[in-house]
C-alpha cells in the first residue's frame, strides 16, 4: 500500500479483519502474546500509523480515533486492540519527543514497535553527562516480547536537592530484560510481562519530562506541529485504553441482537425476545455501553478542540477528563455484565465469546486509569479547592 490512507480507508481496512481477529482469539489467549499474523495484518492496512506524524507518514488523524478504532477492534479481540492502542499511542508519543530521538526510532523503520510501562516509582535515574543512568523494574508493559524499543516512567534525580522529577525514558531492547510474569485472568494475549533494567544509560534526547506533555508545545511539536503532539497525555491518558471495554461491551450487544431475534430458552421454549427481563437488561445495557461512547469521543475531541485554539484545558477540566474516563469504563463493564448476565449457562463454555469477553472487561477495568474512587478523589480535591493528587496533570 502507498500514499497516506483517510479515516474511511483506514477504517475499513479494519472491518476487513475482523473476522480474522475474531478466529484467533483463543490462539491469542493461549499464546499470552499477540499473534504475529496479527501484527502483519495491522502493519499491512498501516493501522498503527493512526496517530503518527504525516511527515513520516503517518495518517494524523484526530485523538479520537484511539478510541473509535480500538473499540471496533475489540469486538473482536480485546487483547489484539490493546496492544493496537497502545502501538500507536506509542507513536503519538514519540511525536513529542525531541527531533532527535524521532529521527533515529523512526529513521530505522517508520514500522518500529513501542511498549511502555507508565508505573513512575518502578523507575529511578540519576542525571549524568549527556543523559541518565536508569535502573528498575516494571510491570505491565503489554505488548513487548515484539517491541524494539520502550517507554519506561521513572523519578530522576536531577541533584540531592531538589525532589525528583517524573520522565520517561525510551530505551532500547537490547537494555532490558523480560520477565514473564504474565500468567493473567484477563487479557490473557496481550503480553504484558515485566521489565528490568540495571544501570543502563539513557541519553537526554531519548527523554521526555512529564512536564512538557501537559498541554501545549513539546519537544516534538516545532517538527509535528498537529494538535496531537500538543495534547495533555496524562490527563486524557484513560482515552488511550478505554475504547477496549466500549468494544467488549458493543460486541456483546451486537452478538446478542443477530441470535436472538429468533432463539428459544433452552428450558422453556419461549421466545428470548419476547421475555421482558431480556428487553430490559438489553436496553439497559444499550444505555450504558452508549453513555461510555458519548463520554469518550466527546472528552477527547473536546481536549483537541482547545489545543487547536492554543488553550490548554484547565486544572478542573483535566481532572473531569481523567473522572469521566474511569466512569465510561465502568459504565461499559456494566453493560458487559448485564450482557453475560443474558447469556445464560452457555456463557460459561471458555469455546464461546462470552466468558474471554467477561474476563477481559474486568481486566480492563482493574487499570490504575479505571479506579473510580482514585478519579473521583482526585476531581473532588480539585473541584471543592483543595491542591490535586495527581503530579502527571
Amino acid at each position: 500500500m502507498t500514499g497516506i490512507p483517510t479515516h474511511k480507508e483506514l477504517w475499513g481496512r479494519a472491518e476487513e479483519l475482523l473476522p480474522a481477529l475474531r478466529e484467533r482469539a483463543a490462539r491469542c489467549e493461549e499464546l499470552r502474546r499477540i499473534p504475529d499474523e496479527t501484527l502483519r495484518d495491522f502493519h499491512d492496512a498501516q493501522l498503527l500509523r493512526i496517530h503518527q506524524p504525516r511527515r513520516v507518514g503517518g495518517a494524523e488523524l484526530e485523538f479520537a480515533a484511539v478510541v473509535e478504532f480500538g473499540a471496533l477492534l475489540a469486538r473482536a479481540c480485546a487483547s489484539s486492540a490493546w496492544n493496537f492502542i497502545n502501538f500507536l499511542s506509542h507513536h503519538l508519543m514519540l511525536g513529542m519527543f525531541p527531533p532527535q530521538a524521532q529521527d533515529e526510532i523512526w529513521g530505522a523503520s517508520p514500522d518500529v514497535l513501542i511498549a511502555s510501562s507508565f508505573v513512575f516509582p518502578a523507575g529511578r535515574a540519576r542525571k549524568v553527562a549527556d543523559g541518565y543512568v536508569i535502573s528498575g523494574r516494571w510491570p505491565f508493559s503489554s505488548g513487548v516480547d515484539p517491541s524494539e524499543w520502550n517507554m519506561l516512567a521513572g523519578l530522576a534525580r536531577l541533584d540531592d536537592n531538589a525532589p525528583p522529577e517524573q520522565r520517561v525514558f525510551l530505551l532500547h531492547r537490547s537494555q532490558y530484560q523480560v520477565i514473564d510474569t504474565w500468567f493473567a485472568g484477563g487479557l490473557r494475549g496481550t503480553g504484558s510481562k515485566d521489565v528490568e533494567v540495571a544501570e543502563q544509560f539513557v541519553p537526554e534526547h531519548l527523554t521526555l519530562s512529564v512536564a512538557d506533555t501537559k498541554g501545549g508545545p513539546t519537544p516534538g511539536s516545532a517538527l509535528n506541529p498537529g494538535p496531537l503532539y500538543r495534547m495533555p497525555v496524562f490527563a486524557l491518558f484513560p482515552y488511550m485504553l478505554s475504547g477496549v471495554a466500549l468494544g467488549i461491551a458493543e460486541g456483546l450487544v451486537e452478538a446478542f441482537l443477530e441470535r436472538s431475534v429468533s432463539s428459544v430458552g433452552r428450558m422453556t421454549g419461549a421466545r428470548i425476545a419476547e421475555i421482558q427481563s431480556t428487553q430490559i437488561r438489553l436496553g439497559e445495557a444499550t444505555a450504558y455501553a452508549r453513555a461510555s461512547r458519548l463520554a469518550q469521543l466527546e472528552n477527547c475531541r473536546d481536549a483537541q478542540r482547545k489545543i487547536e485554539r492554543n488553550e490548554v484545558p484547565d486544572m478542573k477540566t483535566k481532572v473531569r477528563y481523567r473522572l469521566e474516563g474511569a466512569y465510561s469504563v465502568e459504565w461499559a463493564v456494566r453493560a458487559v455484565d448485564l450482557m453475560f448476565g443474558l447469556a445464560g449457562a452457555s456463557g460459561l463454555y471458555e469455546s464461546g465469546h462470552a466468558a474471554r469477553a467477561f474476563r477481559d472487561a474486568h481486566a480492563v477495568r482493574q487499570h490504575f486509569s479505571f479506579n473510580t474512587d482514585i478519579a473521583g478523589t482526585t476531581y473532588g480535591r480539585v473541584a471543592l479547592g483543595l491542591p490535586g493528587d495527581n503530579p502527571t496533570l
